[in-house]
């Protein structure tokens, strides 16, 4: 073994002498209540898994600790000899065993730091913790990782040897209870066997399929390969393999070698510029289990004022926003911590899939810690601001390619505009709306186009609203698409973050640029009188305007800003709290012949029932054109049609 100096074998023969103090010792946990017990299994973690990553992970401790050591000289590495953590299950036995060929310890690293529990006594934690709820975990305020295990275990085997010489091996055994013992262990090699005899609480975890799914959430990228085994499916393999010897004598069948459960250099770890398309649709596919390949990809790296590594992809939305859950994994040099902590990454890009590795996040991070961390807020500026330079450069760059993702990418664009005001004017230039036609266009764009520019005319329904789209394309006018629930929200942030545009659906009102000259001068007094007899409505608003299309008989006219109220009245389940009706005006085109001609039957007492049904005839196309008919009005549309069709046919 190299050395570095002579203190280092004065230091040796202390710790000999304290190990032969500390070895055959029977004690008592240093700690002030022996309560402490009942205390972790209940507060500990809020998800009883979590002892797995806690062991697993110092396995993995153990195990960097020997190869540090071997880099600075200190201690050399055998040959041959893979480092590794191995798991083990035995459901016979009711064993979990944690095994690691890492840097192991002595008697005297087992009292000081498995006997002394680190912190300044269980009062103290009981006063701070009793009362907390779930969200704030204690295990990386107090290094309790390795008690975790008593959250499924009745009683823990610790059997150890140190990699320093003339290291003698170490058992230490503990019930449950406040009490240990201590003593010489039988462990050949160096390295450590944590072994749980699993109680009641967790039988669960004896499942093997139970521990995969495990080690798949907390260890799979995992700096240290990690090997699990179960007890069960080896003998039976050995008694298959056995078999078919006994069969055929001659051809022995070949034993695969085992091979890790993880993936010890995640693709985060590489340079986007050493990374191919293959390698990050790929790696998406193995992590996410999403059969759709990503839209695209964002490869974040910092290294200052924080480190920060991590892959985020738009994925191919099927859903609308509300019913899409996203999952961005949150580790700590390759250590699982959560899912989609919302105090690091942006809210908006919750919806997004993806890894985030920041060592500079404790392994078990609290929400109150998050919260109140400077970092984490950098970090989310961070991401928020490398996600908008993605978009503004695909713009610029591929124009065509960013149209072809905008329909996937703008519930998460619109929603993050709305939560995050910075997201917004970085990307602000960058915002596409799709018109009727279903091309692309910018809002400056479209006002570049437009004849009023302080008016951007959009539908929420093409089909609904087609005889509105036709009129103002036959006058020359554009409208955007705007037709999930999403836009309702966001075209009134639009209104008040673009300097005075104003949004209006085509059926707001009479545009301007819909009207034309009157044909001829109607009396509109009488033609609304006549409406609401012939309706049997008295409180129907009816005016009359002069359109350039003469085909047009009648339209809906409804304020843009009672349909908003009623629209965001159904967003939050109160539909019926807020009726839209009242504020409906039937717009009756004097252009129309139809129209003209109600004047004429108006004082033709033979002609009366003609009139009733003509002015209910345009009244419900009106009403088509703007919203569906109920069931009861579609039913009398319908036999008023064949009845018109009938009077036509009889009129020849």
């Amino acid at each position: 073994m190299k050395v570095a100096s002579s203190n280092f074998y004065a230091c040796c023969e202390n710790d000999r002498r304290r190990n032969e103090d500390v070895m055959n010792k029977e004690g008592s946990l240093s700690i002030n209540s022996e309560n402490i017990f009942p205390i972790i299994k209940k507060w500990l973690y809020s998800d009883h898994d979590i002892f797995f990553r806690e062991l697993v992970s110092n396995g993995c401790d153990a195990v960097t600790k020997l190869k540090k050591l071997d880099m600075i000289g200190e201690y050399t590495i055998p040959e041959g000899k893979e480092l590794c953590v191995k798991v083990t299950a035995d459901a016979e036995t009711k064993t979990i065993t944690f095994t690691d060929n890492g840097i192991g310890m002595d008697a005297n690293e087992i009292d000081q730091y498995i006997n002394q529990i680190a912190f300044s006594g269980a009062r103290d934690f009981l006063d701070k913790y009793k009362d907390k709820t779930n969200d704030d975990q204690i295990i990386g305020h107090f290094g309790l990782g390795f008690y975790s295990a008593f959250m499924v275990a009745d009683k823990v085997e610790i059997d150890t040897l140190s990699y320093k010489n003339d290291a003698k091996a170490v058992k230490w055994v503990c019930d449950g209870g406040i009490e240990y013992e201590i003593g010489e262990g039988k462990k050949p090699t160096r390295g450590t066997i944590i072994t749980l005899h699993v109680g009641e609480e967790g039988k669960e975890f004896l499942n093997s399929w139970k521990l995969k799914e495990i080690l798949a959430k907390y260890c799979y990228f995992m700096p240290t390969e990690i090997y699990f085994e179960d007890v069960e499916e080896v003998k039976k393999a050995e008694e298959e393999r056995a078999k078919k010897l006994a069969e055929n004598p001659d051809t022995a069948p070949v034993e695969e070698a085992p091979k890790p459960v993880n993936d010890t250099t995640p693709l985060w770890l590489k340079k986007p510029s050493e990374c191919t398309d293959e390698e990050y649709i790929s790696f998406y596919h193995k992590v996410f289990t999403d059969f759709n390949d990503p839209l695209f990809w964002i490869h974040l790296s910092m290294d200052y004022p924080f480190r920060l590594k991590g892959i985020l992809y738009f994925p191919k939305l099927k859903h609308e926003l509300d019913s899409v859950e996203g999952q961005v994994k949150l580790y700590n040099n390759q250590v699982f911590i959560a899912d989609n902590l919302k105090e690091v990454i942006p809210e908006f890009l919750l919806l997004l899939k993806g890894t985030i590795d920041c060592p500079d996040l404790p392994l078990n991070v609290s929400r109150s810690f998050l919260q109140n961390d400077g970092y984490v807020t950098k970090m989310s500026k961070y991401i928020t601001k490398k996600v908008a330079d993605k978009l503004n450069s695909m713009f610029k760059k591929d124009r065509k390619q960013y149209e072809g993702f905008w329909n996937d990418i703008s519930p998460f664009i619109k929603y993050g505009c709305m939560r995050e005001h910075d997201f917004y004017d970085k990307v602000k230039d960058s915002l596409l709306f799709v018109n009727t036609d279903g091309e692309y266009e910018t809002l400056d764009e479209y006002k570049a186009k437009a004849k009023d520019s302080s008016k951007v005319f959009y539908v929420n329904d093409k089909q609904q609203q087609a005889q509105y789209i036709k009129l103002f394309k036959d006058n020359g006018v554009e409208a955007v698409v705007l037709d999930t629930r999403l836009d309702v929200p966001y075209v009134g942030f639009l209104e008040a973050n673009c300097g005075g545009t104003k949004f209006a659906r085509i059926d707001s009102d009479v545009s301007e640029i819909l009207k034309g000259e009157e044909s001829v001068k109607l009396d509109t007094t009488a033609l609304e009188e006549l409406f609401k007899a012939n309706l049997e409505n008295d409180n129907i608003k009816i005016k009359v305007e002069a359109l350039k299309s003469e085909d047009v008989s009648g339209m809906i006219e409804l304020d843009e800003q009672a349909r908003r109220m009623q629209e965001m009245s159904k967003m939050y389940g109160m539909e019926n709290s807020f009726d839209s009706t009242k504020d409906e005006t039937l717009v009756l085109n004097s252009n129309n012949k139809v129209v003209q001609l109600l004047l004429d039957l108006k004082n033709d007492s033979n002609k009366g029932e003609e009139t009733k049904m003509l002015c209910k005839q345009i009244y419900d196309l009106a009403i088509m054109s703007h919203k569906p008919l109920s069931m009861e009005a579609m039913t009398a549309f319908v036999a008023r049609s064949n009845k018109i069709m009938e009077l036509l046919a009889e009129s020849k």
